[in-house]
């Protein structure tokens, strides 16, 4: 975490803490935080701050419930955003308990729909407006992680339900266990469906009056899922992988973190990369998954420790000398 970046101590319990906090902002084009609502604002860097000394300035606030409705001022959690937002109500094997995903989805998410609104300001910005507040909050991202869910339950008005690894508006799309491992199979359309029959065995399906279109298999769920595990059931995965894949049927194997994290893919792509921290010295980390042409991307920094570059921070922004520095410091403002 915190790679690229340069990190800096501040005590914002003092005023004159609260004091240096304001003039970075004015020197600054971004400003995200996740304070409490109000917590800002009590700093002395609330709206009326930004727009009369920090015009400029995109101002991004990152909370658990939003700025609006009843529960704004409510601390926010991802598992428990999970949970309320009906993300966990579809997650799981059909009939067991609610499930939530094994990374906290609604926390990274979030941090991307804030870069989102950031980048919409910055670009609005560049046409001339003035910098402006945009908030992200797990709430809303819980909500919009939804998706074609969502747009099910909202036409329908059907309640959603979990469905294991399958998929709520296609069939046959899940996982399967072969003789040796499990696999996910995708069958997007009834062309893909008509040739993943003839590759099982099974071209007879196609023409079964309960599989032949997308819309019977959904309705006919159980039985579809019934006959294909028992088919797959009969031979190892990688034997089925190769028939699936000549066959124009997309499948994958079922990977673990390490196997995920050592694929040849993987590697091909930069998304392992070693990075030399200056106390632990070389560890591995997650690459960039963002391609750019132009102006590619690249870890320049490790993580920083714990205030490692407070002076440089305010000999560089602010014009700190060494003298007020070491006063700050001796008075645990940083």
């Amino acid at each position: 975490m915190n790679r690229n970046k340069r990190g800096m101590t501040l005590n914002l319990k003092d005023a004159r803490g609260q004091a240096i906090l304001r003039q970075l902002i004015k020197k600054s084009d971004v400003v995200v935080e996740n304070f409490k609502y109000g917590t800002m604002a009590e700093w002395g860097c609330g709206a009326d701050f930004m727009r009369q000394q920090a015009p400029q300035v995109i101002h991004c606030t990152i909370t658990g419930y939003s700025s609006r409705g009843p529960k704004h001022a409510a601390p926010g959690y991802d598992f428990l955003l999970q949970a309320e937002s009906g993300l966990m109500s579809i997650t799981g094997d059909t009939g067991g308990e609610p499930m939530k995903l094994g990374v906290p989805i609604i926390d990274l998410c979030t941090g991307l729909y804030a870069t989102i609104a950031i980048l919409g300001a910055l670009n609005a910005r560049n046409r001339g407006l003035p910098g402006q507040h945009v908030e992200a909050s797990l709430y809303t991202t819980g909500i919009a992680l939804l998706a074609n869910v969502a747009s099910n339950a909202l036409i329908s008005g059907k309640p959603s339900r979990r469905l294991g690894n399958g998929h709520p508006n296609i069939v046959p799309y899940r996982s399967y266990r072969c003789s040796d491992a499990d696999i996910a199979v995708t069958v997007g359309n009834d062309a893909q469906f008509e040739r993943f029959s003839a590759a099982l065995g099974h071209p007879e399906w196609t023409s079964d009056p309960r599989f032949a279109r997308n819309r019977d298999r959904i309705v006919n769920r159980e039985a579809m899922d019934a006959l294909v595990a028992g088919t797959m059931a009969q031979r190892p995965a990688d034997e089925w992988i190769n028939t699936l894949t000549a066959a124009g049927v997309p499948c994958t194997r079922l990977n673990t973190v390490l196997e995920a994290l050592a694929a040849p893919q993987t590697a091909a792509t930069g998304m392992v990369v070693d990075i030399q921290h200056p106390t632990i010295g070389m560890f591995r980390s997650l690459g960039i998954p963002m391609f750019f042409s132009g102006t590619p991307g690249e870890i320049r920094y490790p993580p920083p420790v714990l205030g490692e570059h407070t002076a440089a921070v305010l000999k560089d922004m602010l014009g700190l000398g060494e003298e007020e520095i070491q006063k700050l410091r001796a008075d645990q403002i940083i």
